[in-house]
């Protein structure tokens, strides 16, 4: 097998696409929600989660469960887009 050439590097290089006009628009309206709302609404999750587990809804509980990293993923990509910048 032989090494790649280097005029076909499969690197993306800072500016060489740009978002769409949907992501714009997307970034530019979750970018005014603070920080901390994913982080509270995140623990706010978990503690919805705990309340059903101790309530007997085991499966209610279960799937709120899975709510905190997605809301956690988007907290992230929302700092992102506040600290980077959009293209």
């Amino acid at each position: 097998m032989t090494a790649p050439r280097a005029e076909f590097e499969m690197s993306v290089h800072p500016h060489q696409h740009e978002e769409g006009y949907l992501t714009k628009v997307i970034e530019h309206y979750t970018s005014m929600v603070p920080s901390g709302v994913y982080l509270a609404t995140a623990f706010g999750a978990v503690g919805l989660s705990l309340g059903l587990r101790v309530s007997g809804h085991r499966d209610a509980a279960l799937y709120v469960g899975l709510w905190p990293p997605t809301i956690l993923l988007m907290g992230v990509y929302n700092k992102m887009v506040k600290v980077h910048g959009s293209q």
